[in-house]
């Protein structure tokens, strides 16, 4: 299944953790998120066919920093794979210096139904300082032709406020595969392709409204050579409604 092994990137790119928690005791609080998507993308790839998408977590919080949760979306990778649903469990520690800079170290583990060859583990760190994010996420069991293969993604993000209520989130990021697994037309195979997104939002009734420009600098001989369609990697616009409980 060589056009869609590198579908299943993973998709948490920052953990929301303690926003909108329901405090449980004087140490937990639990965090519940609700969204709808035009278009699943993770790290500029659609894992939807370029359909809408339902994504629910569910995540525990310590007083200390730590945190254990689990998040879901449904999926669709085409070419008559059997999977409907992501599934990712996670866990970390998120360590705040002070209001606005944080450290945020886990664990991530997705999973596919029906599809296990798709399953693979991250461990990310992700530092935030004034607004500006460094975050990295490795794997050494990502799914590969022959055999796993080791991945690193790694981004550089920015986060504002505007006027009118406006929240602004800019996104460029690179994915390293050990394995040159992006072939061109040409026949010629790389091992790494760049993304990026910006984001608007606002929050209406409670809801964080999102309209996203997301594009990856992968040619469609490239995305069709790995992904089976040449319209999964190019650039789109991606309307989301969140809801945190």
């Amino acid at each position: 299944m060589k056009a869609f092994t590198l579908l299943a990137l993973g998709s948490l790119s920052l953990l929301p953790l303690g926003s909108q928690a329901v405090p449980l005791n004087d140490d937990f609080a639990l965090e519940m998120e609700l969204a709808l998507v035009s278009d699943y993308r993770t790290r500029g790839i659609s894992q939807t066919q370029n359909d809408p998408a339902v994504q629910a977590a569910m995540t525990l919080v310590h007083s200390s920093g730590l945190y254990l949760g689990a998040w879901s979306s449904n999926v669709d990778f085409g070419g008559g794979l059997k999977t409907r649903q992501e599934l990712d469990y996670y866990a970390g520690w998120l360590w705040h210096a002070s209001k606005a800079v944080s450290l945020d170290l886990g664990y991530l583990k997705y999973s596919y139904p029906r599809e296990s060859q798709f399953n693979q583990s991250e461990v990310y760190g992700i530092f935030t300082a004034y607004g500006v994010q460094l975050g990295a996420y490795y794997s050494n069991d990502a799914p590969g032709i022959d055999s796993e293969q080791s991945t690193l993604y790694r981004y550089l993000g920015y986060e504002t406020e505007l006027p009118l209520g406006l929240g602004l989130r800019l996104r460029y990021g690179e994915m390293d595969f050990k394995d040159p697994r992006l072939v061109s037309a040409s026949g010629q195979g790389e091992d790494r392709y760049h993304e990026w997104e910006a984001r608007l939002t606002r929050e209406v009734a409670g809801v964080l409204l999102g309209l996203s420009y997301i594009d990856t600098d992968l040619s469609k001989s490239q995305c069709t050579s790995n992904y089976g369609f040449d319209d999964l990697c190019s650039a789109t616009w991606v309307a989301s409604a969140r809801k945190a409980f």
